[in-house]
């Protein structure tokens, strides 16, 4: 299966925030959108970092006054992204190895084209093995 299996499903719709919009702003659009994290993205189509709740409340921690800084003061600038034709194995790999619960999808040029969460790909697992379930119940009781 591949990321594109995913984004077909969910959808591609992704939402962005700018770097210098505050984090007061960020917390609105992650509620309002009941998101874990945006994509940085200046023109809404390059990725120039992500920010997540997790960023909120370490930036929090260090500096109670965060809330009206610049998302891109606590934004993860190094972004690992995937592209439509990756393998979702290869994207488990990459998340449980970085401990990252969200990656961003580009295009060959670097376009931003959607974003798995780690739900995502658990809903796409559980779709998985239910569905290997059902053949292995009709292959044992001799349906087809």
């Amino acid at each position: 299966m591949r990321i594109s299996d995913i984004l077909r499903s969910k959808g591609s719709t992704v939402v962005t925030i700018r770097p210098e919009d505050s984090v007061r702003v960020l917390l609105a659009r992650l509620a309002e959108h009941n998101v874990g994290a945006l994509v940085v993205s200046a023109d809404g189509s390059t990725v120039e970092g992500i920010v997540s709740e997790r960023d909120v409340a370490r930036g929090l921690h260090a500096d109670p006054d965060v809330l009206d800084a610049p998302v891109s003061r606590i934004m993860t600038p190094e972004v690992h992204t995937r592209v439509l034709d990756d393998s979702i194995e290869d994207l488990m790999v990459l998340m449980t190895e970085r401990r990252i619960r969200h990656v961003p999808v580009v295009t060959a040029d670097g376009a931003l084209t959607g974003i798995v969460s780690i739900g995502d790909v658990v809903k796409n697992r559980i779709g998985q093995l239910e569905f290997e379930k059902r053949q292995l119940e009709g292959y044992i009781s001799g349906v087809t």
